[in-house]
């Protein structure tokens, strides 16, 4: 009699097939319809392909289109089909890493030429071709030095270099669909037949394992899905998302442009300025209520500070250096090494604490010129930064403190509420065991106190302590994260800070670094691009604009700019010998909240015909009730 294994099913039954059967005839042993349907099987918690053998008890749960974790099964198997599609085409090709992202996926490769946007649609169609044939995946194992024969006779040295870093023991797999074989850990769908709602989306450039020093790979995006709705909504989101796209919206408002002489350094336009400082002014108000107490710091420093603080040792490779009169000195890509030399620069009594620094100084990141984005990843940036020196027994009154702080900017900003993950200790940090322990559990019994819900995001936090990220989801759905709360246990110790406690003994301060925008420039980008560059009114660089039907009015149009700027508004006047049409279309292009139109009527009678951005033709009004209506909007932050 064959021996037989006990497979667990979800809804716990419990079947007892022969030893080895593989999972894609186990399906089918259930039912012929479950064979059908299923892509994958999860063992275990692991998913795995179908034409795996089962030898041992196990709980296992298939995987159809309609499960979850289907996405990922069709998406890995798409970067295969592509890189076959490609080969089929460009019989050249030398290929890197094909991973699954979270929209989609890619593969970078090794060309002969360029490729142009119109060569994805000759490779989408091979893929297809290569689809329809409904080649199997085939999995196959070979040793380390086997796996490096087989690159070695394909010429490819991006998977050499892959198959040379793994252990000399490591058992490697290898998938094979018609006449191509890749490189892969799986899992893979049972055939190119289940491949059918996938596109290709761009092309980029990306060094060969993230490193500037390598050969630049041409990288190509795609995505797919398990249905054709799905990859529909997803392409009409990535249209909108493009729409959104704050470099384009950026440069149409007029708000910041870029340079190759300044590369990723973002040059605030008159525009731009305003509403830069505006959020700044934001700010610096909540700052006065929380107490906190502004700064201002050096940004070069004697590169000693940076390795008092760990930053020498853990982030050297994202800083600027510099040497002067035989010394070296960095720009600081953090404030809070120089607060830490401000609270320790004189004696510190308990009655000061919490002692609440803030600090908009400019901080300077080396960025790759790869991952640099607009303003979402730049060289140079200023935060809404802080940190708060505290006694240990007022870690929970701050936790609260800066809840309360973050929900107040987030509901005046009109953002949804954030999910909250937390970062627990990095393989790269400073510190000891014992500190790093004592750090996350209080952090994690802090929010547990506040009955927040969170996510453990495991070797996420600083190296120096445990965060809390706040990430917002904006109005087509992409995350952001924005807020930070970090606690830190570590910076007293290496700066010997101290202040004297209540029973006069000396003991050492907790740290939090915290920030609610986080950097301005990656605030504004993100921000634009939730409202479509459709700024509030209280934001808006230009909250009103006049526009004149005729020159007879146009004393009048003046008046009303003056009026209206003598109490505090922000105001244009378009007085061009052009078309009434013309003027609102380009006020529109600017997004302008209010546009203004003056004709005989309103100003014999003293009056504004209001055309309100998100709504149309208001109507005339006299010049005093929208002065008051606007003041009101300005105050509620609409």
């Amino acid at each position: 009699m064959a021996e037989t294994i006990r497979v667990t099913l979800p809804d716990g039954k419990v079947i007892e097939p022969a030893k080895g059967i593989n999972l894609g005839d186990l399906a089918r042993s259930i039912a012929i319809s479950l064979g059908k349907k299923a892509i994958a099987a999860v063992v275990d918690g692991q998913t795995r392909d179908l034409h795996v053998g089962l030898d041992h008890d196990a709980t296992v749960k298939f995987v159809t289109e309609a499960d979850a974790e289907a996405q990922d099964v069709v998406r890995h198997s798409c970067a295969h089909l592509l890189a076959q599609a490609v080969k089929r085409l460009y019989p050249e090709a030398k290929f890197g890493v094909g991973p699954v992202i979270e929209s989609g996926f890619y593969y970078d490769m090794e060309l002969p030429h360029q490729l142009e946007p119109e060569d994805l649609e000759k490779i989408e169609a091979e893929m297809k071709a290569a689809a329809a044939a409904d080649f199997p995946l085939k999995r196959s194992t070979l040793s380390r030095d086997g796996a490096l024969q087989w690159a070695n006779e394909r010429a490819d040295p991006y998977k050499h270099e892959l198959i040379s870093d793994l252990p000399a023991d490591v058992t490697i797999s290898l998938y094979s669909q018609g006449e191509f074989t890749d490189l892969c850990t799986g899992p893979h769908v049972p055939t190119t037949g289940r491949l059918k709602h996938f596109k290709l989306l761009s092309i980029a450039g990306a060094y060969w394992r993230g490193d500037e020093k390598r050969p630049v790979l041409q990288r190509i995006y795609g995505t797919a899905f398990v249905d054709a709705k799905s990859l529909e909504e997803h392409l009409k989101a990535r249209e909108e998302a493009v729409r959104r796209d704050h470099r384009k919206v950026g440069k149409e408002l007029g708000l910041f442009m870029f340079h190759p002489l300044a590369p990723a350094s973002p040059f605030f336009l008159p525009k731009g300025a305003w509403l830069y400082n505006a959020l700044v002014a934001y700010v610096r108000g909540l700052y006065q209520e929380f107490g906190y107490q502004e700064v201002v710091t050096p940004q070069i420093f004697a590169t000693e500070l940076f390795k008092i603080s760990g930053h020498y040792d853990n982030y050297k490779e994202n800083m600027y250096f510099t040497t002067a009169e035989e010394r070296e000195f960095g720009v600081k890509p953090m404030n809070c090494p120089a607060h830490a030399l401000m609270f320790g620069a004189k004696g510190r009594s308990y009655r000061e604490l919490p002692l609440r620094f803030a600090d908009f100084g400019r901080l300077h990141r080396f960025e790759r010129s790869g991952v640099v984005a607009g303003l979402t990843r730049v060289r140079t940036f200023a935060q809404d930064d802080g940190h708060i020196f505290m006694a240990q027994e007022s870690i929970g009154d701050e936790t609260e403190s800066f809840f309360a702080l973050q929900h107040r900017i987030y509901k005046d900003l009109r953002l949804p509420d954030p999910t909250v993950l937390v970062g627990t200790r990095p393989p790269k940090s400073v510190g000891s065991d014992e500190l790093w322990q004592k750090a996350e559990s209080t952090l994690l019994a802090q929010l547990e106190r506040l009955g927040q819900k969170y996510t453990l995001n495991p070797g996420d936090g600083a190296f120096y302590g445990p965060k809390i990220d706040f990430q917002v989801r904006d109005a087509i759905g992409r995350a952001w994260q924005l807020s930070t709360f970090q606690l830190d246990f570590n910076m007293a110790e290496r700066f010997d800070l101290h202040y004297n406690a209540q029973d006069g003994t000396a003991k050492r301060p907790v740290v939090v670094h915290r920030a609610m925008l986080g950097s301005l420039e990656r605030f504004i980008g993100v921000y634009l691009e939730h409202v479509a560059g459709n700024l509030p009114v209280w934001l808006s660089p230009v909250q009103a604009k006049v526009l004149t039907v005729m020159t007879d009015v146009v004393p009048y149009a003046r008046e009303v700019v003056s009026r209206l700027a003598a109490e505090g508004f922000r105001v244009e006047l378009d007085d061009r010998p052009e078309k009434i049409g013309a003027k609102i279309r380009d006020g529109a292009l600017e997004k302008v909240p209010y546009l203004l139109v003056i004709g005989a009527r309103e100003r014999d009678s003293g009056a504004v015909a209001i055309r309100e951005r998100s709504v149309g033709d208001q109507g005339a009004t006299p010049l005093a009730s929208f002065i008051e209506r606007l003041k009101a909007e300005v105050a509620a932050k609409r």
